[in-house]
């Protein structure tokens, strides 16, 4: 019976072929589903012979441990270059778009808080 093995939901394309790339040189029978159309169903890597989903969940966690170290790892050089990307860098790169949205969240809770204030 197949066994669902890694959800592919928010991965990056990069990560998924990595994946699936790890999954053929250690040989493991996988397919694939898509979210569909409507994204109503699961985008994931399915296992075919579910005994071997302890072998191949190890060597997944491997690939995402030294993943992690590896993105980790190039954040440090970036905060200590002073280049990482911290919240105020990603408001100065688009101005306009952090005003749009602040004026709509603003709007939002007037309109929310208006009846409520007007009730004395």
């Amino acid at each position: 019976m197949a066994v669902l093995l890694f959800k592919l939901n928010n991965v990056p394309e990069e990560e998924a072929e990595e994946v699936r790339r790890l999954l053929c040189e250690h040989e493991f029978e996988f397919y694939e589903t898509s979210a569909g159309r409507w994204r109503l169903s699961v985008a994931a890597i399915w296992l075919k012979d579910d005994s071997q989903a302890a072998a191949a969940r190890a060597v997944i966690d491997e690939y995402q441990a030294e993943l992690t170290a590896r993105v980790r790892r190039e954040h440090a050089e970036l905060a200590a270059q002073g280049r990482a990307p911290t919240l105020w860098r990603k408001l100065a790169r688009q101005p306009l778009r952090v005003l749009f949205f602040t004026v709509a969240a603003a709007i939002v809770l007037a309109l929310s808080t208006l009846p409520f204030l007007g009730l004395r």
